[in-house]
């Protein structure tokens, strides 16, 4: 669940001052949610905790309401006290990530600040766009970066969360985007062998 929040605009950068200190902190949602953290994996405790560090990334370095993440986390059948009950969860993903700093309250809800290449999902998107503009040699290499940075499904063991499917298809649709870009470069290349076993193998990735 994608959100536009009036006092955050989408993707905004971090503060610059930020940006070191977070460097060594990763987040991986291109397969399972995943946070690493000087080159070791944190873990999140709880399904409802990981899924709200999900939509946190998912609006990354934007404020997300407690009435927004509710809805993310529970659909139209959020309980009585969701928003409270939000409050608590994202307590428990503040301790897990150890670090207060990055996850900060705000008046217009709750923000994670996320350094662009700390985010897989950002760092693909950055990858994709700049190889738009590259030769075929540079474009592939690029691209070929930019889809190994996928471990699996996007978002995977969350894909029954409410806000979840919308994203996984917002996801795949780039990843398989990326692919054809690949390809295209590819075969201005006169990689036509590769191309065919790549492509049938996408094909049996995404049958549909």
């Amino acid at each position: 669940m994608r959100l536009q929040c009036a006092d955050s605009p989408v993707q905004r950068r971090p503060r610059a001052d930020t940006v070191g200190r977070r460097a060594a902190v990763e987040f991986r949602i291109l397969g399972p949610l995943e946070v690493r953290a000087a080159g070791r994996a944190v873990a999140v405790p709880g399904a409802k905790p990981r899924a709200t560090l999900a939509v946190l990334l998912l609006n990354a370095n934007q404020a997300v309401s407690p009435d927004q993440l509710a809805l993310a986390l529970w659909g139209e059948e959020a309980p009585a006290g969701a928003a409270n009950t939000v409050q608590v969860h994202v307590s428990r993903l503040r301790k897990a990530l150890g670090n207060t700093e990055d996850l900060v309250t705000t008046r217009a809800g709750y923000r994670l600040a996320v350094d662009p290449d700390a985010l897989d999902a950002l760092r693909f998107d950055r990858l994709v766009a700049e190889a738009r503009g590259k030769p075929a040699a540079g474009a592939a290499a690029t691209l070929t970066e930019a889809l190994a940075l996928w471990r699996g499904g996007a978002l995977e063991a969350l894909a029954y969360e409410p806000f979840a499917q919308p994203e996984i298809a917002r996801l795949e649709d780039a990843r398989i985007a990326a692919h054809e870009l690949l390809f295209e470069a590819q075969l201005a290349l006169g990689a036509h062998a590769e191309v065919v076993g790549e492509l049938e193998a996408l094909i049996d990735e995404y049958p549909y």
